[in-house]
């Protein structure tokens, strides 16, 4: 049931400082940066009303790099150039075959034509020649957040998540302003924009949906971990849709512990729609009640009782507040178990993407 897209692989670093420890021979940790992206580090491109190039290829107007960011389903990210300007991008280029696939690729340059937020990856060029699209997006060479809060080297407060979860929510709050769904939250789809910063970028539009309040959109795909109840029972998706996996998604990031997950995607399916969980795992010992009240608004079975994006704005855990965010615990989060739940996505992923390419008729040996 989960997609296999486009994965960045990147090394990077989030901007920090040094702790310094002043016990027996100087050694070091790492906090990861705590503080507001600036206004400067926030900058998007300059809009661009995007429309999908037939008469030329990415090659006339790209010089396209060999370096590979990334290899998916459809196809790979490569490092480019812009000719005329000098700005290095990405570009994914994604086979289609028949008339299906070539739509979905369309609505996904549609939705991010609308998409011009800083929290929302960027979309600069399309092309299409024959069975090939090519999508031209800003360059994200950050990584995964998740795998950049488990480095050893780095130590992961509370403070530090309420700045990645007010952007993950600010990004999503624009995208319901605009009425799209983005449809499979997920933390592989939260990527930090450059190794030095501490900016968030919402990636992958590929099952995004415009959404019509008066409608019905029922949907049968996304990743079983982060699924809301109503998509497993094939009820209508609304932006409450999201909202359930932003639960979810904050629940893995302060404890490592994944609330809904089964030994098979059947048992996990099972556990999402009795949509029972707790904070019983001492891992959230250590968090404040006002972070356990926001995921409790969240991973509500009624969509009509979530919290929406603008409400969890508005929330008291990620209202800025200088004096109340100085009040929070300074201790480092537990990483033990967030380790393990990237590692076991990451085994997951790697499995689904060997069946993929056999389905594709690809011999592995």
């Amino acid at each position: 049931m989960g997609s296999i897209h486009a994965e960045f692989v990147c090394y990077y670093k989030l901007k920090c400082m040094v702790v310094e420890n002043s016990k027996m021979k100087k050694s070091c940790k790492v906090h990861v940066d705590e503080s507001e992206p600036s206004g400067a580090d926030e900058m998007t491109f300059e809009h661009r009303n995007v429309c999908i190039k037939k008469s030329k290829w990415v090659t006339e107007e790209y010089d396209v790099t060999d370096l590979l960011l990334g290899r998916g389903k459809f196809g790979e990210v490569k490092k480019c150039k812009e000719k005329k300007t000098g700005r290095f991008l990405a570009a994914k280029f994604i086979a289609v075959n028949g008339l299906q696939e070539r739509d979905d690729v369309i609505n996904e340059v549609d939705i991010m034509k609308t998409l011009q937020h800083p929290r929302l990856l960027q979309l600069y060029d399309a092309f299409e020649k024959k069975d090939t699209f090519c999508i031209v997006t800003e360059l994200i060479s950050g990584g995964e957040l998740f795998e950049r809060v488990i480095n050893d080297d780095f130590i992961l407060t509370e403070k530090a998540c309420i700045m990645f979860m007010r952007q993950i929510c600010e990004g999503i709050a624009f995208m319901h302003c605009r009425e799209v769904l983005h449809l499979d939250l997920k933390p592989e789809n939260i990527l930090c924009l450059t190794r030095e910063g501490n900016i968030i970028k919402i990636i992958d539009f590929g099952l995004a949906r415009k959404f019509d309040p008066s409608g019905d959109l029922r949907i049968l795909f996304g990743t079983p971990e982060f699924m809301a109840p109503e998509v497993v029972n094939f009820d209508p998706a609304s932006p409450a849709t999201d909202m359930w996996s932003i639960g979810v998604i904050c629940y893995v990031l302060l404890s490592g512990l994944s609330p809904f997950v089964g030994d098979t995607d059947a048992e996990t399916l099972v556990n999402v729609t009795s949509a029972k969980w707790d904070f019983s795992a001492e891992e959230f010992e250590s968090i404040s009640k006002e972070a356990k009240d926001f995921i409790s608004r969240l991973l509500v079975k009624d969509p009509r009782k979530r919290m929406t994006s603008r409400q969890c704005l508005d929330h008291i855990w990620l209202r800025r507040s200088q004096k109340r965010e100085a009040k929070l615990p300074e201790r480092s989060l537990s990483k033990k178990r967030l380790k393990k739940f990237v590692f076991r996505r990451k085994w997951q992923k790697a499995v689904n993407a060997m069946l993929a390419l056999k389905r594709m008729g690809v011999n592995l040996t």
